[in-house]
């Protein structure tokens, strides 16, 4: 094959890979993608597509296909725990408790005020195929490359040179680039670089099956999407989630269980002994099963030492590994490419020094470090459960279904363990409402120019999402009205790698000053006036007037990827020059 000389090569093609694809060619940034892979994922994991996500996907034109695959908004409100799943036993399946999850799945308040999109539930196997066909809409032919593998990588002070493997016909060729992507899950490209990951490994090991069978006399609650269960057969715990794709909640057609083992147990990797281990722990007996997938992974959490060596870049499992408890993992690497993409563009277009992508680290690993550190919490926290229902694998089932019966008997005696079986579950909503985790995280870096106000205090940093207009927050979500009275979001007013200034109603002096800004930096910019009652738009529930922290003279620029980057609080004595320098700043010139 001939030798390709381009800006950037992107290593991987799972959510990160595919996601900085298509949000590049968006940009009219030519990239090649290549994953050693012979097709996407396979793997029936990283289910849970979040608001932030979604409002990605959005952008890219993803977001009505991904929500008619996934499932319905009504079969993933809850979360659930029970005794069991089935067996002769008269508790076998009873229902412990379930939480909402997700803010009912995005029909909350809290949660359809920050954003227009709501979550959805879409597993890996069957999301990346969509991704695939979208990113090769977007890109040049050819530019998306399955079974080609990256074989050798160095770099110099202009660029990066890579050798890759077509695996189908067996030659190799060249790849010249001025930066690389390494979204490879940190299976080659990290460790040629020296670059090391830190954190918690082995702490479990996990079978995951994938099956199709019929388990809808058994999985009767048609809100609950995730079912943990106390499994007295076996003494252990057990996951159970159904996968669709035509039907959901008790009718679908396919399903995963997860089951749980020491590390050092080496039954685990027997596959006879697994599935036996399944069918004791379910109790269904022969009931027929059709196992497409048996699949082990660690429980660990991991954080790359850095983000950054030299025009090489690393995005998604590359950068950080999560336990997928919280469902943090694939939407840390969507968000990844979400910010990195817009600076490479302003890089490459000349818009920006290269020093802006010296802010990719400072922003992402914080909140990536957090989403680790919130994943194994959360771990963590269903273990202190499962010790407290009082499994255990060699008490025997007589035993352990005594001790579970403890949690609802309304004997005195277990009055007060009861109460602490619920204050555990209820307590794994730090898990399953962590919205201001997944929404509300902010930046701090060169790219985000403070403003001297103190972040709003937050009583619940993890559960409480606080919108505010402030530098380093992302852009609080509302609904405007067009003059003509249509009826559109605030983040759809942020164009694809274009700055916006957003003025008051009386701030024509910044929408002037953006014009005459624009034209001296080269940066694209675009400027509206939002007010109640003047301005290119209106605000009619007078959410944006409410959030926006200044005065109705005042602006504040948004950055491509609809974080909030300066504000001023009111008019300036020159607000060309006010404006012209902080993008000269944020923009590293």
């Amino acid at each position: 094959m001939d030798d390709i000389d381009l800006p950037v090569l992107i290593v991987g093609g799972g959510g990160a890979g595919l996601t900085a694809s298509m949000l590049l060619s968006r940009l009219e940034v030519d990239s090649l993608l290549v994953s050693a892979w012979p097709g996407t994922s396979v793997l029936p994991k990283a289910h849970l597509l979040n608001q932030r996500t979604m409002e990605i996907f959005r952008d890219l034109g993803l977001d009505e296909q991904v929500y008619a695959a996934g499932t319905p908004q009504a079969q993933m409100t809850h979360s659930g725990w029970y005794a069991g799943f089935a067996g002769d036993d008269r508790d076998a399946g009873r229902r412990i408790a379930t939480i909402e999850q997700w803010g009912a799945a995005g029909s909350t308040p809290e949660w359809t005020a920050a954003s227009p999109q709501r979550p959805t539930n879409l597993p890996q196997l069957r999301l990346e195929p969509h991704l695939r066909r979208r990113a090769e809409e977007l890109a040049q032919p050819g530019r998306v490359r399955f079974h080609h593998e990256l074989t050798g990588v160095t770099q110099d002070a202009d660029g990066v040179t890579a050798t890759v493997l077509d695996k189908d016909g067996g030659e190799t060729y060249r790849v010249r680039s001025r930066y690389l992507l390494a979204c490879d899950g940190g299976r080659t490209v990290g460790p040629a670089l020296g670059i090391e990951a830190e954190g918690m490994r082995n702490v479990a090991r996990m079978v995951t099956f994938h099956l199709t069978a019929d388990l809808s006399r058994w999985a009767r609650d048609p809100h609950v999407l995730i079912r943990w269960m106390y499994l007295p057969e076996t003494g252990t715990a057990g996951v159970l989630v159904p996968m669709g794709p035509d039907h959901w909640g008790p009718e679908s057609e396919e399903w995963v269980v997860h089951l749980n083992y020491p590390y050092e147990d080496d039954r685990s990797l027997d596959d006879e002994a697994v599935v036996g281990d399944l069918r004791t722990a379910l109790e269904i007996g022969d009931h027929p099963l059709d196992i497409h997938l048996i699949s082990r992974w660690n429980l660990e959490g991991s954080v790359a030492e850095r983000f950054r060596e030299g025009r090489v870049l690393l995005l998604g499992d590359a950068a950080h590994r999560h336990p997928p408890t919280g469902g943090l993992g694939l939407n840390s690497a969507v968000q990844d490419a979400h910010n990195l993409a817009w600076k490479l563009a302003a890089v490459l277009q000349g818009h920006a020094g290269d020093p802006l992508l010296d802010t990719y680290e400072p922003e992402r690993k914080p909140v990536t470090s957090t989403n680790v550190q919130r994943s194994l919490e959360n771990a963590l926290n269903h273990l202190v459960t499962t010790d407290l229902l009082g499994g255990s694998p060699g008490a025997g089932a007589a035993v352990n279904w005594e001790n579970l019966r403890r949690a609802w008997s309304g004997r005195p005696q277990d009055e007060e363990h009861a109460r602490s079986v619920v204050r555990a579950i209820a307590s794994q909503s730090m898990e399953f409402n962590e919205h201001n985790v997944e929404y509300g995280y902010t930046y701090d870096s060169a790219a985000v120019l403070p403003d001297g106000t103190d972040a709003p205090a937050n009583p619940d940093p993890v559960r409480i999402y606080q919108p505010a207009a402030r530098p380093g927050h992302p852009l609080p979500h509302a609904w405007l009205d067009t003059l003509d009275g249509t009826r559109l979001a605030l983040m759809d007013l942020v164009a694809p790698g274009r700055m916006l200034l957003i003025a008051g109603e009386n701030g024509g002096d910044w929408i002037e000053a953006a014009a005459k800004a624009a034209a001296a930096t080269g940066i694209p910019l675009d400027a509206v006036r939002i007010g109640h009652l003047d301005g290119d738009y209106r605000d009619p529930r007078s959410t944006w007037t409410r959030l926006r922290g200044h005065a109705d003279s005042g602006a504040v620029l948004v950055r491509p990827d609809r974080f909030v980057a300066w504000r001023a609080f009111g008019a300036a004595q020159d607000p060309v020059a006010e404006l012209t320098t902080a993008l000269h700043r944020l923009f590293a010139h």
